[in-house]
């Protein structure tokens, strides 16, 4: 391992999928859970309670979220954002939810409909109700760093917010550079202040990687204490309520960087293949640069992919 211990989380099957033109099928989702736990990713965000008429690519997330076995949904998250949502994806089996609200009123109310505090309001009820069903839950604090509709947000706006009493009984905080417009040093001063002041939870940093940071905001991130990032495969993803937001940071190149102690190369290229399997089905571009490495042919590097590997094309990312 080569930087200090965080957990991967993929969120391909949510956030990578937000602002896709095409559908996975349920079965295709599921396979793509069971393949990333194959491969040793510790943690999956399956998808979001969203409603399908704004997300239609979420549509089948509680189909997803019954398919898999308890085991299965035990290293699997699932986006909420009211306490119905909670109750609805509880019934379906999910255990681990992620509430997310913004910073800024301006962009909860287009992410949501509500403002950020109406969000805050009815956070013990969705702690009440995952706590019933012995979930966890985490508090996820969108719109950290930038709002597409507000500009900078200030540090204190997220301190206060991770400090609110309202947010008692969140596991985890998650910092979100939504936009990707954050730059490594604002990303490990923040991750600093809340890890010092609420050090009774876990926390999470969510990039983008817009402006090209995304893979040096989460090192900041993990070096300033944050224990779990997420990234999606292929650098998919984006927010569709938030105007200039772009692919997730690239699952491939966080591994690269952070080699965990369960990467392999021969596990990377599983996830290289996956990658662009899924990419090619969703007829978008991969943004991972490791995966164009690892396709390259300069093969006295263990990292790069054989000529045999399967679904060697060397195609175009």
């Amino acid at each position: 391992m080569m930087e200090p211990g965080a957990e991967l989380r993929d969120v391909t099957l949510r956030d990578g999928l937000q602002l896709t033109g095409k559908m996975l099928s349920t079965e295709r989702k599921v396979e793509t859970v069971r393949e990333l736990l194959r491969v040793g990713v510790p943690s999956i965000e399956l998808g979001s309670m969203a409603r399908a008429d704004l997300v239609p690519t979420m549509a089948n997330t509680l189909e997803v979220v019954q398919a898999l076995t308890a085991e299965e949904l035990d290293k699997c998250w699932i986006w909420v954002a009211t306490p119905g949502h909670v109750a609805k994806a509880a019934a379906a089996g999910a255990r681990n939810f992620q509430y997310c609200l913004s910073a800024t009123d301006s962009h909860n109310r287009a992410n949501i409909g509500r403002t950020t505090d109406a969000s805050l309001e009815a956070l013990p009820e969705a702690v009440k109700l995952a706590k019933e069903v012995g979930g966890t839950i985490q508090l996820c604090i969108a719109t950290s760093f930038t709002c597409p509709f507000e500009g900078i947000v200030p540090e204190q706006r997220v301190l206060d917010i991770a400090s609110d009493p309202r947010a008692d009984g969140t596991a985890d905080i998650v910092i979100c550079d939504t936009l990707g417009q954050a730059v490594p040093v604002q990303v490990g001063n923040l991750i600093l202040r809340v890890r010092d002041e609420t050090p009774s939870r876990r926390i999470v940093y969510h990039g983008h990687d817009t402006w090209g940071l995304g893979v040096a905001n989460t090192l900041a991130a993990i070096q300033a204490g944050a224990a779990m990032v997420d990234g999606a495969l292929g650098g998919l993803g984006g927010c569709p309520f938030a105007p200039g937001a772009s692919g997730n940071t690239s699952s491939e190149d966080i591994l690269f960087a952070t080699r965990p102690e369960w990467l392999t190369p021969t596990k990377f290229g599983d996830l290289v293949s996956l990658s662009e399997t899924l990419v090619g089905e969703l007829a978008e571009p991969n943004r991972s640069k490791s995966a164009q490495g690892a396709r390259s042919k300069a093969e006295a590097f263990d990292w790069v992919m054989s000529s045999e590997s399967p679904g060697n094309s060397h195609q175009q990312v």
